[in-house]
């Protein structure tokens, strides 16, 4: 069974939605109401940016993931940050500053891209970044964080700052979460999901769904909870094998259809939620949409990626701009290998094909 679905239709009414959730909580405050006022007008002014810069061969993505962070306060089981090494000292290399990581977002916004993704290691233990990225008051900063550091100063700098939403990590309800998290990991992100509904912040969730807790983390039931806590974003993140024997976890043919049955179903259910998965909802828009096709990636130490999952690199923002990054040759290839379309186990394209994507590396240093 397919699912006829228009998912750029979709993102551009979620996104008038999120504006409209966030104006919801802010008419007592006429500052931050005048501020979301300014925010949906700029888009209009970043949309032509990226017509203009269509225009002359370029295309400019509407998403870019910046991991800040090489550490983080929990040993998630299966995390794909700590497996391939991300997520930890790499000795010598020195990680961007909260400058540098501002001149990027600057550099980010004059090419029109409205979507900055914050990831880890742990993104709340960058508080610099955080407040380099809330001045970029034209992007919103989606933060992808495990939820346990959320404290009064983190709340206070978010609720100042409407453009940095929180987006918690877990796996549904507690046993699950714990299981992967950590034992009472769940108790502290449900304190962290109060905190932020009682301050009237919009948030989201990533759900890491695997062939274990997929019709829990996918239920109406579930999604009624977080609905009722204030979330107003989900995104569905299939499980990806980093852990050699966690094959079994990844969702295969049969489960990637149940999960894309249910999550129409969600999307019919709460129309006041924006549900997305990954790399699910890829198919919609023509297959793998990394390498700048729909998002691109820079990590903490200013290496330009293909994608999170394929950390391939030969351009580094110390020494090129976005636009150079957009516009290279191994960009391009990343992109025309993947229009091949090749048939692959599912799940992330590139995460399967790291050795062709290594060679087009060759002998480009990686």
């Amino acid at each position: 069974m397919s699912i006829d679905f228009d998912l750029t239709k979709y993102l551009n009414q979620g996104a008038e939605r999120l504006v409209q959730n966030i104006l919801k909580t802010t008419l007592h405050n006429p500052r931050e109401t005048a501020f979301l006022g300014r925010y949906h007008a700029a888009q209009r002014g970043m949309e032509k940016r990226r017509m203009a810069l269509e225009a002359e061969g370029l295309h400019i993505p509407m998403f870019l993931i910046a991991s800040i962070a090489n550490t983080c306060n929990l040993f998630c089981k299966g995390c794909y940050a700590r497996a391939n090494g991300r997520c930890g000292e790499k000795g010598g290399v020195p990680l961007l500053d909260a400058s540098q990581w501002g001149d990027i977002f600057t550099q980010a916004e004059e090419a029109g891209i409205p979507f900055i993704l914050l990831a880890g290691g742990e993104p709340m233990m960058r508080p610099d970044v955080l407040r380099a990225a809330a001045k970029k008051r034209n992007i919103l900063f989606p933060v992808f964080t495990n939820g346990t550091l959320i404290d009064g100063p983190l709340l206070s700098l978010m609720g100042r700052h409407r453009n940095l939403v929180p987006v918690v990590s877990m796996e549904g309800g507690e046993a699950a979460t714990d299981s992967r998290r950590g034992r009472g990991s769940f108790k502290r992100i449900q304190a962290a999901l109060d905190a932020m509904h009682g301050k009237k912040l919009l948030y989201g969730v990533s759900l890491t769904i695997t062939t274990e807790n997929r019709a829990e983390a996918m239920s109406e039931d579930y999604i009624q909870s977080l609905y009722q806590k204030g979330c107003r974003l989900v995104f569905f993140i299939e499980y990806v094998p980093v852990a050699p024997g966690t094959e079994s976890l990844a969702p295969n043919d049969a489960e990637r259809l149940l999960m894309e049955e249910a999550q129409s179903a969600l999307r019919g259910r709460f129309p006041g939620m924006l549900f997305l998965s990954f790399p699910g909802d890829e198919k919609h828009m023509g297959g793998c949409l990394a390498a700048g096709r729909g998002f691109f990636h820079i990590n903490e130490y200013g290496a330009a990626e293909p994608c999170p999952f394929s950390p391939y690199s030969d351009m580094n923002l110390h020494e090129h701009t976005l636009l150079d990054v957009l516009g290279s040759p191994f960009f391009r290839q990343v992109r025309e290998l993947n229009a091949q379309g090749e048939a692959h186990p599912g799940g992330c394209a590139l995460f399967h094909q790291e050795a062709r994507v290594r060679a087009l590396l060759s002998p480009r240093k990686t």
